[in-house]
């Protein structure tokens, strides 16, 4: 029996998705320390931590741009 061999099409689909799906769980569990009945914090903590986040999705999201053009000359 011959097992298939996935292709990197099909690879990148299954860990994108699972991976994205971890990303927003733990997304959803950081909501919960928004219940001030329960956590206490400012409004300059919560600035920090939302601009680390969203610096490093821009940093990732750069990794998936490719150059449209990629004229090279010496």
């Amino acid at each position: 029996m011959s097992k298939r061999v996935e292709t990197s099409q099909e690879r990148f689909k299954r860990l994108a998705t699972m991976r994205t799906n971890a990303v927003l769980r733990r997304l959803r569990i950081l909501g919960n320390c928004a219940n001030r009945q329960i956590y206490s914090y400012t409004q300059a903590e919560v600035e920090k931590v939302f601009s680390t986040i969203e610096r490093q999705v821009k940093e990732i999201r750069a990794k998936f741009h490719f150059p449209k053009n990629e004229n090279f000359r010496l």
